[in-house]
């Protein structure tokens, strides 16, 4: 069945696969090289218990939250994700599901559609950056997103350079000319849907990056702001926080994995960093998200906002996050196998399941609001976190700036 409502992430996951080409789905489900991070983003979730109670529970709950000065009614966020050939509203849909259940919308810098029409479609947008180009070239880029309305800006900085899968890398052309469309042909008549969703806009997917371009001219190809990317000198500390101070708002680092890194994102000013490996798209054998964020949280959760994402796939492991010290979490893969399963009502069906999963978790676990859950409702297995960086040098270079497409 393609399409409708669907009741697990799992089902609209299967769904983007009958109807996505092979070459979409596959750049859906990235990973890197054996693909243990992203299996371990997944297996750590089930390696956490609840202990719920059974009487004495609360008729209400309240799952409402801020993150970075924004209100939001459920504590997911839609995380940034590169060039979308999934649906032809793209992140437009996205941004207006987002605005439909009262959460933020990320917008990626190799986005397909520009920032403007994203928080047309969404006020509480936050636009996110790589360290790619001049110091002047990412100024303008600012500028532009906070003409647009962007909220806050998300720094992206977890990326090694990691390539190769031992499944196979998806083909991902530069520019949809005639003879890739030849080659690509055998794919998109195999799956009818998609290519009617895009033939009946008159468009092909953009597989370009318009909020990459400067006024009047025309937008890069996503391998010709990669190849920008590539080639821009790694960022210092003092980096970032010129970064911030040039944003002047709302400013969160996205890819901390170590309490160093943690300690120098509070001395470079941020205002929030997310725990992540890039949803196993980065460097391949680092743990699964969930493991490293009690130590993180436990070190820095008292003077910055702390999220996480990777491996979120239903509401109880948004539970099993908020219990261990994040304020909320990013989605990325599940809410564009919904895009792909049904465009925004579709993300709308993902965000539902979410909430409803969370909803279970605290209603069980004796709670009338999510920011009650500890790790009293969690049983933790010996050996379960993972924690590095508690004494390391203090001038150490942050990691290179990130490759999208970004999938947690």
């Amino acid at each position: 069945m393609s399409g409708g409502w669907f009741e697990t992430i799992a089902e609209a996951q299967r769904r983007a696969k009958k109807r996505l080409p092979a070459s979409v789905y596959g750049a859906l489900l990235a990973g890197s090289e054996r693909g243990v991070t992203y299996e371990d983003n997944l297996a750590a979730f089930a390696e956490l218990g609840f202990a719920p109670h059974v009487a004495g529970l609360s008729g209400q709950r309240d799952h409402s939250t801020s993150v970075m000065g924004i209100d939001i009614s459920l504590p997911v966020i839609i995380s940034p994700t590169g060039v979308q050939a999934v649906h032809p509203e793209g992140e437009v849909a996205v941004a207006r599901a987002a605005a439909a259940r009262g959460t933020i919308m990320s917008l990626s810098s190799f986005a397909s559609k520009p920032v403007e029409d994203v928080v047309a479609a969404n006020e509480n947008t936050f636009y996110q950056v790589y360290w790619m180009g001049t110091r002047e070239v990412m100024k303008r880029r600012l500028d532009r997103a906070r003409a647009a309305g962007a909220k806050g800006i998300i720094a992206t900085l977890d990326w090694t350079f990691s390539n190769g899968r031992d499944w196979g890398s998806p083909w991902i052309p530069d520019r949809l000319d005639l003879k890739t469309a030849a080659r690509f042909a055998p794919q998109a008549l195999r799956r009818p849907g998609w290519l009617w969703s895009f033939a009946k806009t008159g468009r092909v997917p953009d597989l370009t990056t318009p909020n990459l371009s400067a006024a009047g001219e025309p937008a890069p190809t996503f391998f010709g702001a990669y190849g920008e990317w590539m080639g821009t000198p790694l960022p210092t500390w003092e980096d970032i926080a010129w970064l911030r101070e040039e944003w002047g708002g709302p400013f969160l680092l996205k890819g901390v994995s170590r309490l160093d890194d943690a300690r120098r994102a509070v001395d470079a000013g941020v205002t929030a960093i997310s725990v992540s490996n890039h949803g196993g798209n980065n460097l391949d054998s680092t743990p699964a998200a969930i493991r490293m964020l009690p130590a993180i949280a436990d070190a820095v959760g008292d003077q910055i906002e702390v999220l996480l994402d990777g491996g979120i796939r239903r509401g109880g492991d948004v539970a099993k996050a908020l219990a261990l010290g994040a304020r909320a979490v990013l989605i990325g893969r599940g809410y564009l196998w919904g895009l792909a399963a049904n465009g925004q009502a579709g993300v709308e069906n993902v965000l539902d399941i979410l909430r409803g999963g969370l909803d279970s978790a605290v209603l069980g676990l004796g709670h009338s609001s999510a920011r009650e859950l500890s790790r009293d409702d969690l049983w933790i297995p010996e050996g379960f976190t993972r924690e590095f960086g508690r004494s390391s040098s203090s001038n150490a270079q942050a990691p290179a700036a990130a490759s999208a497409p970004e999938l947690v």
